[in-house]
């Protein structure tokens, strides 16, 4: 099978990072990429899941207040009962 040259740009201490990571596997950068390459080809999609991992400023108020009732249970009003706490919600 012909190959093709394929050239792409990226930083530098990134590309170092990944020589070294894909040394530790017995990889070139070479062959990592084409293995991503196939693998994309093969499932037609990125083959892993490109997110942010930064919350949101609802979510961060989120895991504050559930920080804040851990450090103070005495504040929040907890219940034992489904029904009690069914029963103060309609309120």
């Amino acid at each position: 099978m012909a190959t093709t040259n394929v050239t792409i740009r990226m930083d530098e201490e990134l590309k170092k990072q990944a020589d070294d990571l894909f040394s530790d596997l017995g990889l070139s950068m070479t062959s990592a990429l084409i293995a991503f390459t196939k693998q994309a080809v093969r499932e037609q999609r990125i083959p892993f899941v490109i997110s942010r991992n930064i919350p949101n400023t609802e979510t961060i108020c989120a895991i504050e207040e559930v920080e804040n009732m851990k450090r103070n249970p005495t504040i929040y009003k907890g219940y034992d009962d489904i029904d009690e706490m069914i029963t103060e919600l309609l309120k």
